[in-house]
């Protein structure tokens, strides 16, 4: 295996090392054994005067094997093959191309020199994983950038190309053409200078001053609060500037083996894999392939589906946009139009690629214009009657293998597709606002739902940069279903005399990216009043629930677009101001329900919040709404700012013991009753069976095959 993935070739002195590990070129144990070797065999070859190391494929080496992290550690082998690396005699050249992260680049730390294509991407984005880097790159780029520059990339975890690399200092050159050519020719111009390996540079003190690192520390308390792994990954950068560079390997890997046994690091590497998994479908039929999508369209030119239209246009499909009025269409079409200047403006975009996205939009006030799509998307607001009327005249008027999708957020999906002849074709497409910035995609398939409508929204998702979950039809489907008894106990807190700020504190503080109250007012108090009046028959009848926002919208505080809702907002500044007038509308409201008054605890307000939406989730997937409890816990992450470090509400719920959590809501049973408090019947049993949610799913795939 390691000689087909690992191969070498010499020419007149210079050694060519190619790895081919597809998809990414992660370095695996087998790359690793195969370059054990390779380099076995280059230091005693002695007509050997210098190496490159490049890889096939799409990109150089992308990172370490991340399905490696949960087994033994292995640190200790990628110390010792890159130090043996850095140790020949001769200069060892990484050529590299493609995204080139974590490990990859830590690999070409311990080469002599560094040259890229100009399109090639690095980073040490390891501290996003709940981890750092482990592989020398907190003791090998000091050596090179210092420790200051070290800590910005290592803080930051994104990416840069290769001209800032060039300025940062880690890369020595930028090159063209066919990188393998540019590799030997570069390699050609060094022979014969000395090698000076990376881990014999000194570290410069200016760039580790105790203000340097305190300045760190506090944008790393700053960007990952409640977290550890950015502020350990200083501890182990800083090291360098005291350590020589064995001691400080050796540091550097008892604080990443310290890392990745954290929650924070088990929790983030779930939401990685679990993001990754959703588009795996158990039970369709073998061979199943997706229908082409290259045309898309639109129909609603409002906040939603002009999101819609710029992600076909950001992937390069050109997408037609219909409304039913001129006055309608032409807002929508201003609306892309100025989502894009906005881009450009911020350097986000470039002029001519805006241009070029506009040109793929085009509007239209006939339906006969969606004609030739390969998906049609409805976008318009929630109304039953009106969907109806529009998926008819879209049977009418599109081909026979068009996918036809709803983006309805709570309806019933079959009953929408029920009034065509293709009910087979009918799926919704749950974006989520704004549609070109999230990420999540809920793809909700009916009973009647044909196994290529659901491989080519899958697919669709992937073209559109969208992470999608599969979900069954059922009120709220996944997320917003979860969301009912999360937004309930918020309004029922305040009712009883906590302010909005206290509820949203302690969820913010618990990791939640805002807190429930501000949602609201960002999404509009009066569309959650409307939509539980709509659906009164989805919602318990007790009457001292879901009042807040009632005060509120009575008294026409809809939120940050009048100004006023749970907060109050200054002219264009979205910063929340704490509003005696909010809380005394909720305090009556609270009078005349006669609510109870009593103070609460930050940890009662994350529980009374968190434990019934963690507890439907056991109910949606024993009802098999969900395919599986990672894939909530991608809804929530990726939809829902459930912070991704405590995994998801159904990770966490195994975090803290499903035992607590059964006990948490009888505990709130005993106190409120079982109307809003009854454990799922799921939770229940595993908890008597003393069974992990992770053995159940394994035990329900085990017998469904």
């Amino acid at each position: 295996m390691s000689a087909r993935i690992v191969q070498l070739e010499r020419s007149d002195g210079v050694a060519v090392v190619t790895v081919d590990n597809p998809p990414v070129n992660t370095i695996s144990a087998e790359v690793r054994r195969g370059l054990f070797e390779v380099i076995a065999e280059l230091e005693t070859a002695a007509d050997m005067r210098a190496a490159i190391l490049l890889c096939a494929g799409r990109t150089f080496f992308s990172g370490a094997d991340i399905n490696e992290f949960a087994g033994p550690p292995q640190e200790e082998e990628y110390r010792r093959l890159f130090n043996r690396l850095e140790d020949l005699p001769f200069p060892v050249v990484a050529a590299m191309h493609g995204t080139v992260m974590g490990g990859g680049l830590e690999i070409a730390l311990a080469c002599h020199y560094r040259i890229a294509s100009a399109d090639a991407r690095f980073g040490l984005p390891e501290v996003t994983l709940g981890i750092i880097p482990g592989a020398g790159g907190t003791q090998r780029m000091p050596r090179l950038i210092g420790v200051e520059k070290t800590l910005d990339l290592v803080i930051a975890g994104r990416a840069v190309d290769a001209k800032t690399g060039v300025a940062l200092g880690f890369i020595d050159a930028v090159v063209g053409g066919n990188l393998r050519k540019a590799a030997i020719d570069y390699a050609r111009s060094i022979l014969g200078k000395a090698v000076r390996p990376t881990g014999s540079r000194s570290v410069d003190p200016a760039t580790a001053t105790p203000q340097i690192l305190e300045r760190a520390r506090t944008r790393a308390r700053k960007l990952y609060p409640h977290r550890q792994a950015a502020l350990t990954a200083i501890d182990a950068v800083s090291a360098s500037s005291r350590l020589p560079l064995a001691q400080g390997l050796v540091y550097e890997t008892e604080l990443a083996n310290r890392s990745k046994a954290t929650v924070e690091s088990k929790a983030s590497i779930h939401v990685f894999f679990a993001e990754r998994a959703t588009r795996k479908v158990p039970g369709l039929p073998p061979g199943t392939e997706p229908r082409p999508v290259r045309k898309g369209a639109i129909v609603g030119a409002g906040t939603m589906g002009s999101g819609i239209a710029i992600c076909f246009a950001n992937a390069d499909l050109p997408v037609t946009v219909v409304d039913a009025t001129a006055e309608a269409l032409d807002r929508g079409m201003k609306t892309i139009a100025a989502t894009y200047d906005s881009m450009v403006k911020r350097g986000r975009l470039a002029a001519e690629d805006r241009d070029r996205r506009l040109a793929l939009i085009c509007g239209s006030l006939d339906y006969a214009a969606l004609a030739d799509a390969d998906v049609v998307i409805e976008a318009v607001f929630e109304d039953l009657a009106l969907k109806h009327e529009i998926f008819r005249e879209l049977d009418r008027v599109t081909r026979a293998g068009t996918l036809l999708a709803t983006n309805t957020s709570s309806l019933d999906v079959g009953a929408i597709g029920a009034v065509t002849r293709r009910p087979e074709n009918v799926i919704g497409l749950h974006f989520f606002s704004p549609a070109n910035v999230m990420p999540l995609l809920e793809v909700v398939r009916t009973d009647r739902t044909s196994p290529v409508a659901i491989r080519t929204a899958m697919e669709l998702a992937k073209v559109l940069k969208k992470t999608p979950v599969l979900a069954k039809v059922c009120y709220g489907f996944i997320g917003n279903r979860m969301m009912e008894g999360y937004a309930r106990e918020a309004q029922r807190i305040v009712l009883e005399g906590a302010i909005p700020r206290q509820v949203d504190r302690a969820l913010e503080d618990f990791g939640m990216a805002m807190g429930i109250l501000a949602v609201f007012d960002m999404a509009g108090v009066d569309v959650g009043v409307k939509v539980h009046r709509a659906n009164a028959d989805k919602y318990s009848p007790d009457p001292t629930y879901y009042q807040a926002d009632v005060a509120l919208y009575e008294a026409q505080r809809l939120g940050q677009k009048t100004g006023k809702g749970y907060y109050r907002y200054a002219p264009g500044d979205r910063a929340r101001h704490d509003d005696p007038e909010a809380i005394e509308l909720i305090r009556a409201a609270a009078r005349r329900l006669a609510v109870p008054q009593r103070t609460h605890t930050d940890e009662e307000i994350v529980e009374r919040c968190l434990y019934p939406l963690m507890n439907e989730g056991f109910n949606i997937l024993e009802e098999g709404i969900a395919l599986r409890g990672a894939d909530v816990d991608v809804v929530w992450t990726c939809g829902y700012g459930f912070p991704r470090w405590r995994g998801g509400p159904m990770f966490y719920a195994e975090t803290i013991g499903l035992k607590t959590l059964y006990d948490g809501i009888d505990k709130y049973r005993q106190r409120f009753g079982p109307v809003h408090w009854q454990p799922a019947a799921l939770l229940e049993r595993l908890v008597r069976d003393n069974v992990t949610l992770k053995d159940w799913e394994a035990r329900r795939a085990g017998s469904a095959a």
